[in-house]
């Protein structure tokens, strides 16, 4: 944890409350995208986000200052959409989830976007846990230690259930898409 961050901690903790939003202003975009990407609907992503930080504010006392704010904020998030239970993933989400900006030219793009469309569209074959571990690590980025902190499992079980996800996505890929895995090499 950062010192502004720990500062503005401190105040909210004091009873500043105003100084909650400025905490949590940094991340806000990354709670709304990551709760759309896990609950495939906007008006779901945005009750998760919000819930999200009520309990960051109500449990922010219990917040352990040697972990990250971050990670802490995500791991919440994953806590609120559990609680939520998941939902179907329909074709237009996919296809925003899948849109990339590349310098790629029109052609390129296009067939791009398509793979990346029916990669993506196996992922409803995943369980939960995958799905999550998945997300985290290959549509979010978030290194093996950061995906152990915020599902709070071990960077061992985060590498098995990125292997299963993807052995279980290039499964269903040669099932729903025969001769994609063929197009790419």
């Amino acid at each position: 944890m950062d010192e502004k961050e720990s500062r503005l901690v401190d105040l909210v903790l004091s009873g500043r409350t105003e100084a909650f939003e400025p905490l949590v202003m940094p991340y806000r975009r990354l709670l709304l995208t990551l709760a759309y990407r896990l609950s495939r609907n906007t008006e779901d992503a945005k009750e998760i986000s919000q819930e999200t930080l009520m309990r960051a504010f109500r449990y922010l006392g219990s917040f352990d200052r040697k972990r990250s704010f971050k990670n802490w904020l995500l791991q919440i998030e994953m806590n609120v959409w559990r609680r939520h239970g998941t939902r179907t993933w329909d074709a237009q989400a996919l296809r925003e989830l899948a849109a990339r900006d590349t310098t790629e030219g029109p052609e390129e793009k296009r067939a791009g976007a398509e793979t990346r469309e029916k990669l993506l569209a196996c992922l409803d074959g995943l369980s939960p846990r995958e799905r999550e571990v998945f997300l985290l690590r290959d549509i979010e980025e978030r290194s093996v230690k950061e995906t152990a902190e915020v599902l709070r499992i071990s960077s061992l079980s985060v590498r098995v259930h990125l292997s299963k996800a993807r052995g279980k996505i290039r499964e269903l890929v040669k099932e729903r898409f025969p001769g994609l895995m063929e197009e790419r090499r």
